[in-house]
């Protein structure tokens, strides 16, 4: 979202309009411009502000399948993320699928980055059990679904029951969840170290901490690459233009998986860039929402 993502979207947005007879990839700005309806709760799950998570609850009896949305933005509060996010929470609420829309702190905030950011990700999703019952949630029936550094953390936390007991984000019944959709998603950190600095500016210990007599390896419980095999089914979705998470990423991590024991899957997004897989009026989103109603059981439209 800095330098290579401001300098190659800005240049696409000026070779066309969005919806035009050529549409361009959506541009960061036409990200940020992205909203949608308001939620049907706020939930606070720590005392922090970045510490909550939004509630769209379909109408009708229920029980809902659920899906967990966790929002990108180079894992710093520079951009937006939970507002945007609204944009495909409201689209599929519409669907009759309920949208648990999750705010955490960024590595830039008091508390956040290492084991703040991951402790905010993982209590979200927990907080689910205490809210089912009330709002008629089916947790049997839940995807993940994380955009950009989203990706990351939504894959991490699909794979928590794989983290080492020594960890400081071991947790000893996490939330099972058997599908997770990244899209456009900077999971692998340590092979994408590369990529992560020169897209988003991030370095590692900003995302991972640093490394300790007790932890030598800050990789071991923060990139979901090393916590294969998770037994989670991995959907990697990139915009045939993306060039902040090049589909060349997603196919790497599914070769990886595969090779580990685990089923992933990539999917191209023709014309798409790093925006279009969020935004419900793209040309990218219908197949973006329909590997969402595959991994929650619910049929084709």
């Amino acid at each position: 979202m800095l330098g290579k993502m401001r300098g190659t979207l800005l240049a696409a947005a000026a070779a066309g309009a969005v919806g035009g007879t050529a549409a361009a990839p959506l541009t960061l700005q036409d990200y940020l411009a992205l909203s949608g309806p308001a939620p049907t709760r706020h939930v606070a799950y720590g005392a922090a502000p970045s510490q909550f998570a939004e509630l769209f609850v379909p109408a009708g009896a229920g029980p809902f399948p659920l899906a967990v949305v966790i929002h990108g933005g180079c894992w710093t509060s520079e951009f937006g993320g939970i507002t945007q996010m609204r944009n495909l929470a409201g689209a599929l609420a519409a669907q009759g699928v309920a949208v648990w829309n999750v705010e955490y702190r960024r590595y830039d905030e008091d508390g956040g980055g290492y084991p703040g950011m991951y402790h905010d990700v993982a209590s979200a999703l927990d907080r689910l059990r205490a809210l089912a019952g009330e709002h008629r949630l089916d947790l049997a029936r839940v995807v993940l679904l994380g955009h950009s550094a989203g990706g990351h953390l939504a894959q991490w936390a699909a794979a928590r029951a794989r983290l080492p007991r020594s960890s400081p984000l071991f947790a000893a019944d996490p939330l099972p969840v058997p599908v997770v959709i990244s899209l456009g998603g900077l999971a692998d950190l340590r092979h994408e170290q590369a990529l992560i600095k020169s897209s988003c500016e991030r370095d590692m210990a900003q995302l991972a901490g640093v490394a300790s007599a007790a932890r030598p390896d800050i990789f071991s419980d923060t990139s979901p690459a090393e916590l294969l095999p998770s037994g989670v089914h991995t959907v990697l979705i990139h915009g045939e233009h993306d060039a902040v998470s090049p589909p060349r990423v997603g196919h790497d991590y599914a070769r990886r998986a595969r090779a580990a024991g685990d089923s992933a899957e990539v999917l191209l997004l023709p014309g798409g860039g790093h925006y279009d897989e969020v935004a419900a009026t793209s040309p990218s989103w219908p197949l973006v929402e329909a590997q969402v109603r595959k991994a929650l059981g619910l049929p084709a439209r």
